[in-house]
Parts: C-alpha cells; structure tokens; sequence
C-alpha cells in the first residue's frame, strides 16, 4: 500500500529543512480535550499538534535521514502530556520479544522517548512503547553516559497503546504531568526519542546522536516548547501495603517454617522536585533472582541492586568513587550480614525512609536511613545505616557532589568489639562531563572513620577520558588504603595504587559489511603500598574489534598477566585441594574469540572462548548463550560456562560447569511466567526460581513465587520454599 500523501509532504520538507538548524525544537500546544490513548489517532486535537520533525539515521549510518520516518506530536491539559506517534516501516513483521512491561530496546522493535525536565543533562524520564501497546518505563542517570545509569525497576502509572495499519504503526500515550517532576511555571524540557526498526536494520534518533556515543547519552537533545507555562504539579501519596504467605524449610538444619508477613512502602511528593519514600518490614521475595557465576578470582564481585526501594535516583547515592574498586556505597550491603560463623545470611530490614530529588535548578539532596533488625541467636547487632549525599551542577553538564555515611549500632553488645560499633566516611567527588560528552571525568577524595581510628584511612581515584569518532583514550588512577574501611560500600581489595589506561582507535569502513572496527592497547598495573610499592598484579591487553552491519559483533583479544600471591590460593574452589603458595608470582597469558549474533533473530546466540595459561597450569573456557523467540509469547534460553583448568601435581585439577535455562512465557499483558535453572558445581547448588506473576491493576500484582536448592555432589534438597504474595498500589 503506497505511503499516505501527508507523509509523502511532510518527509519532503524534512529532506529539505534536515541539519540546517543544528538545536532542534517544536512547541507542545495547550489543549482542553481529553484524549483517550487507544492508539489510533482520530482526536481532532491532533490536527492542530505540532510535529516534532524528522528523524536522523544512527545506524547503519549517522549523517544521514532516517530512511523510514518517525511523525512524533505532542499535546498538554492542566493534567496529562498527550503523545500521538506514527511510524513508518517497510512491513508488518515486526519483532517483539515479549508482552510483559519494562521489556529491553535492543532486539526488538520500538521507540522510547527521553524527558529531561530540569534541563541538565543528568537525570531524564524514560517511556517506550512497542507496535502491539506493551509499555515500559525507566530513569536515566549519570547523564546517560553507561547502562550502569539505565534503571528499568522504577514504576509509574500512566497509559498508553498502539494500533498496525499497513505500512505504519500508530502510539498514543497518555502520561501524568504527576509522572514527572519539573518547576512550577516550566517552560521547557530537553526532548530526545530514538526507535529501533529491525525490519529495515535501522536505529535512528529525533536529535543527532554520533555513533561513537550512547543512544540514552543526555548530552544529545534538543527543546520541546510549551506554549503554556506548566503548574505546580504534586504526585498524589501513593500507598503500596502488601501480604505475603510463606511457607519454607531449611533441610541441613531441618528446620521448617509457616509465616505471614504484613508491610509496605509509602511514596510522597514533597514540590515539584522531592520524593519521600517510606518502607516498613519491607519484603524482597518477588524480586527476580541474581545469576549465579563462577568466580575464578580472589575478589569479590558485585550484583546489580532489583530492589524496588532502593532504585528511585539511586545514582545520588551508588555513583560516589570507583564503581569497579572503591564505591563508598553499595546499596546491596543492607540486609546482609555475616554471622558468627562468617557467612552472609540475610538481615531483616525493620523500615526506612528516602528522600531525594532536586532543591533548586542545580542542587540535588539525598538522604537514605535503614534500620535493619538484631538476631542474637547469629550475633548480629541491630545496624542503623545512614547516607546523606549533595550533588550540586557546576558549568554545562558537571557537578560536584559531597557525602557523609554512618553505619553504627546504638546498643550495646557483648558480641560486637568496639572498632565496629560504627564506621563513618566522608567524601567529595568531581564528575565532569563536557556539553558535547566529548571529554568526561571523575576525581575523588573519600576517608573512613571508626572508633579510635581516625588517622589516614584514605581513598582516593582520578578519571580522564576522551571520546572521538575516531579515537579514544582513558586513565584511571586509584588508591585505597590498607586501613579505609566502608561498611556499606563494595571495596574489592585494599592496599593499592591501581593504573588502567587505554587507547583505542577507530575504523569506519564506507562500505562492505563492517560497520566499524577497533583496536585497542589496555594495561592495568596494580602496585601494593604496604609492599614498598611492589606491583602485585598487571593485565596488559590488546584487541580487535568488529562491529557489522548486519549487528553482530566479533572480536580478539590477547592478554600477558601477572599476579604476585601474597596469600595462598585455590582458583579452582575445590574443597580440600593444595592451594598454590603464597609470596610467589606467576606469568600467564591468554587468547579469547567472542561473536554475538543479531539478537533480533529468531534464533540468536553469542559464545566466547578462551585459552591459555592459568597460574603454573593451563585453562580452556568457553563461554555461551542460546535463545529462541517465539514471539510474542515466549523466549526460551540456555546460558552454558565451562572451565577446564590444569595444574600441576599436588594441585587441583576441575571441571567447572555453570548451566543456566530460563523460560519467559507472556500469555498476556498482564500475566507472566518465568522459570529460572541454575547449576553450579562450584556451588555445590542447583538452584530452581519460578515466578508467575499476574498484575491485575496497574503496578498492582499477585506473586507466586517458587523456590527449590539442591547440592549437586549427593542431589539432595538443602532449602525450599513457596511465596503466595499480594501488592497493591493505591494513590490517594
């Protein structure tokens, strides 16, 4: 069917009038008219809407139009921002991976749209919507400048559907202003929209995006204008109680237990810019379960925070320090503890309240205060844990931000020494980020306190990096003393000066089936203070990488490391084996091949696999992930690691097999199933999480959620247990 004649005119005048501004703007109209957002654009208000103007290629190409246009218009009330989308395809064989809210961009068609309302390029309301209606939501953060400041957990009411023509699909949505927080009398927010068509193997942006940088980056967005300055817009209180049933049994100690749990959250508006939220006896058990991994490291490794608490601006308070080696605050510290045996068990949390937003124009607050509860039976004291941090915005799009934490038991145990009766750290951070996000930085300076420690405890990291089209080039630099100590923080090793520096150019071929290609140089030298300086560790890195139209990816990469033990060590984990003797180091080096798939297949799947030596042995690994849509109802998955690792007589020799199937199943937009296998011989564990999960409201659900563990050496059971759990949203 030939495109409609409106489009015919409006793509030739945006052919004719593309680039030739290079800050984009349109004027949002006021309106009086209620629109229903059933996705089929028939209102006579839309007549009168502004469009937002063309859409700009971002890949395969970046200085080109979109070859299949995107219409976005926009209306306002007193009440709702109304959003009419049309979008153009070259077919009806769209790809959509899933029914359920809150689904991923990539590999699917869909467009979302980016809302920065206080105009400064840090923080921004995400909303997106795929050809059959299914809606999600997110806050972006840190500018846009990673994923690690992409949070789909967060959760808002609003409306919104789409309707298939042929040759076009329709959105319409409908969002509260009470969504959004913005000042009173605003004139104007920063816009960005950016769709995914895999029919014609095309990402394209509203505003220009080069594709050296981030799609979500909030650096690259131009103006929607209000023809009526907005009102004070106040989020209702929304009270969130919920129920949970359960019933579990630990068979190691043969202890089994029925309960009924009572409790939930409160979110308050507090202006136009402040949210308080409240939480009391809060419970985490429909929150989707961590992925295992086999950890061949001497370290630590951090997981993603899911819970829905602690997600809302949560960069005011995660983003101090260096995420990978000296982050002051990690928000999963709260509600673990170790016991008198020194493992991490599960601490409940009596309550909380968080408060975060903005103040003014370029002053952010955040202030977070658990309580979480004591179990003298495992010698845990009952902790108050404490952050309160400031972010204040300094030139176009950098800040400076200030934090004080306190994590301290105010009652007296005779369990608890008293250099952990509380643990303090103060810090400032600079975070740079140029207009153009060309040049980006972070410098900090952070130091611990505890009782009758005060002297040094430092810890402190410079970042610098440069980001071109054509090259680009980072160093880190950071040093954390052997005595700096963050109770609430992640805090891999102590006792170093680490550098990573890396160059990296790259190749933009203008035709033939690579997109672009890399090489990059990256040494990361790590050296120990209380060694006289002596370097403990390097990981010097080169590879090649490959990016191609088609978006699948591959690449190669070498690596020389070294590591100085100053402990014994087993990398295999194996119980009773002869660890590899301290005070000795060991040279080893690796090759590894990597290709991932265009994940909007039907079928797609990524491996990676690497060989090499391993300490005074040898390792093979391989790497890989399988899946199969059968759209849009259900993904089926298969995640498979296995390490093969050799060494010499008396030490250990393993085969380590992590398994992972998963089963995602939407039978409709409101209900879902997921079922989620692990296996981990490393862990001794087969782990089995099955969630069905039916949201008979909006943000309203019932959860059933099944969980069963098994040690793997004598397949015998070791905790089960089944949750029959209700929430309710209700706004007042």
């Amino acid at each position: 069917m030939a495109k409609p004649i409106c489009f015919t005119a409006f793509l030739i005048f945006s052919l004719l009038s593309f680039g030739q501004t290079p800050q984009k703007s349109f004027t949002v109209k006021h309106t009086v008219e209620t629109i229903e957002p059933d996705g089929i654009l028939d209102e006579a208000a839309w007549k009168t809407a502004e469009t937002a103007g063309p859409f700009q290629q971002y890949f395969p190409s970046d200085s080109i139009p979109a070859e299949y246009q995107t219409d976005i218009r926009m209306l306002v009330s007193e009440t709702t921002l109304y959003i009419g989308i049309t979008q153009y395809t070259p077919g009806d064989d769209y790809t959509i991976t899933s029914l359920q809210r809150d689904f991923r961009a990539g590999g699917s068609d869909n467009i979302s749209l980016l809302f920065d309302t206080f105009n400064d390029g840090t923080n921004a309301f995400l909303f997106g919507i795929n050809p059959l209606g299914v809606r999600r939501e997110a806050l972006i953060s840190g500018g846009g400048s990673s994923l690690r400041g992409f949070t789909t957990s967060w959760d808002v009411k609003w409306k919104g559907d789409s309707k298939i023509y042929d040759g076009y699909y329709t959105a319409e949505l409908a969002i509260p202003l009470t969504s959004f927080k913005f000042r009173e009398g605003e004139t104007k927010w920063r816009f960005q929209s950016y769709r995914f068509d895999f029919q014609n193997n095309e990402r394209s942006v509203w505003y220009k995006v080069p594709q050296n940088q981030s799609l979500i980056n909030l650096a690259f967005m131009g103006d929607m204008l209000f023809e009526k300055p907005l009102g004070r817009s106040r989020t209702p209180l929304a009270i969130i109680p919920y129920v949970n049933a359960i019933s579990d049994k630990d068979f190691e100690t043969d202890v089994g237990e029925n309960n009924i749990k009572v409790g939930g959250d409160a979110k308050v508006a507090i202006g136009n810019g402040m949210n308080l939220d409240i939480t009391l006896n809060p419970d985490f058990s429909n929150v989707e379960v961590d992925d295992i991994f086999t950890n061949l490291t001497r370290f630590e490794i951090s997981l993603p925070e899911r819970r829905q608490f602690f997600i809302d601006n949560n960069d005011l308070f995660g983003s101090f320090g260096g995420g990978r080696d000296a982050n002051p605050f990690f928000s999963r510290r709260i509600g673990i503890a170790t016991d008198s045996a020194d493992n991490s068990i599960q601490n409940r949390i009596i309550g909380g309240i968080r408060l975060s937003g903005k103040l003014n124009e370029n002053l952010r607050l955040g202030l977070l205060n658990i309580q979480t509860d004591e179990d003298l039976e495992n010698e845990i004291a009952s902790n108050n844990n404490m952050m309160l941090a400031l972010q204040q915005k300094v030139f176009a799009r950098s800040n400076i931000g200030l934090f004080f934490i306190n994590r301290q038991s105010f009652k007296d145990y005779d369990f608890v020494e008293r250099e952990e009766e509380y643990n303090r750290v103060i810090g400032i951070d600079y975070n740079l980020a140029s207009e153009d996000n060309v040049w980006i930085g972070k410098f900090y300076g952070h130091k611990s306190f505890q009782p009758d420690d005060s002297e040094g405890n430092y810890s402190l990291g410079a970042f610098l990096g440069r980001n071109s089209r054509f090259f680009n080039v980072f160093t880190d630099w950071v040093f954390v003393d052997e005595e700096f100590s963050s109770d609430l923080g992640f805090i891999r090793r102590k006792d170093i000066v680490k550098s990573a520096t890396s160059v990296e150019a790259v190749f933009w071929p203008k035709r033939g089936p690579v997109n672009s290609h890399s090489i990059e140089f990256f040494p990361i030298i790590t050296w120990r203070p209380g060694l006289d300086f002596q370097k403990t560790d390097h990981d010097i890195r080169a590879s090649w990488g490959f990016s191609m139209r088609d978006q699948s990816e591959f690449g190669l990469e070498f690596s020389n490391r070294f590591v100085f033990l100053t402990d014994t060590f087993d990398p295999t984990g194996t119980d009773g084996a002869t660890p590899l003797p301290a005070d000795q180091g060991y040279h080893f080096n690796a090759l590894r091949f990597a290709y991932e798939s265009n994940r909007a297949q039907v079928f797609s799947y990524e491996l990676e696999t690497s060989v090499g030596r391993f300490f005074n042995g040898n390792r093979f690994s391989i790497e890989g992930g399988l899946s199969l849509r059968l759209q849009p109802k259900a993904i089926l998955s298969l995640d498979i690691n296995y390490d093969h690792i050799e060494l010499p007589a008396p030490f250990a020799t393993a085969d380590l097999w992590l398994l992972s199937p998963r089963i995602n199943l939407t039978f409709t937009k409101s209900i879902f199933w997921s079922t989620l296998v692990q296996y981990s011989n490393q862990r001794d564990n087969l782990g089995i999480n099955s969630r069905l999960q039916w949201r008979f409201a909006p943000l309203s659900d019932l959860f059933l959620v099944y969980n069963d563990n098994y040690f793997v050496d004598r397949f015998s059971p070791r905790f089960r247990s089944i949750n029959l759990k209700l929430t309710y949203w209700l706004n007042i």
